[in-house]
């Protein structure tokens, strides 16, 4: 049985991981976290809660998808605090993605003075990406369709 000390009210939570509460009932919605509930129906989170919570803000901050995190989250215990090895072995597979977005970054800042790659159309020479403005005659889809990939993905509202 757990003891009071190890289970915490959804307040609780959010004061000690940041997020909103509405967040925290979305990832438990999502069977990303999970609670338990009193007899009165309030929820009650183990400690270790704020453990994947954390590990969900940084693997958004990484630019996993909702899905990725849960395919992530699927390697750690739900029954126990993840040791370090566990960690381990989750963030080797971020390193290449990471390894991308700098890369993706970099090119970016780099070419900033001439173009970012937003497809507008306005500079009629775009060394960057739209050399004697290719963009004009091309198949390619609207917006952003120059930037690296990792750069063009769908931007969620928070």
């Amino acid at each position: 049985m757990l003891s009071k000390q190890d289970v915490l009210t959804i307040g609780e939570v959010a004061t000690r991981s940041g997020f909103s509460t509405s967040a925290i009932r979305f990832y438990e919605a999502e069977e990303l976290i999970s609670a338990t509930r009193t007899s009165g129906g309030q929820r009650r989170f183990k400690r270790t809660v704020l453990r994947r919570l954390a590990f969900i803000r940084a693997a958004a901050n990484v630019g996993l998808s909702l899905e990725e995190i849960r395919a992530e989250l699927g390697y750690l215990p739900t029954d126990r605090a993840p040791t370090k090895a566990d960690w381990s072995r989750i963030s080797r597979d971020w390193h290449g993605r990471l390894d991308e977005q700098i890369q993706a970054l970099e090119r970016l800042r780099d070419g900033l003075d001439t173009c970012i790659g937003c497809g507008c159309l306005s500079l009629q020479r775009c060394s960057f990406s739209n050399p004697e403005d290719r963009a004009a005659d091309s198949a390619d889809p609207p917006g952003a369709a120059y930037l690296p990939p990792l750069l063009r993905r769908p931007h969620r509202v928070r």
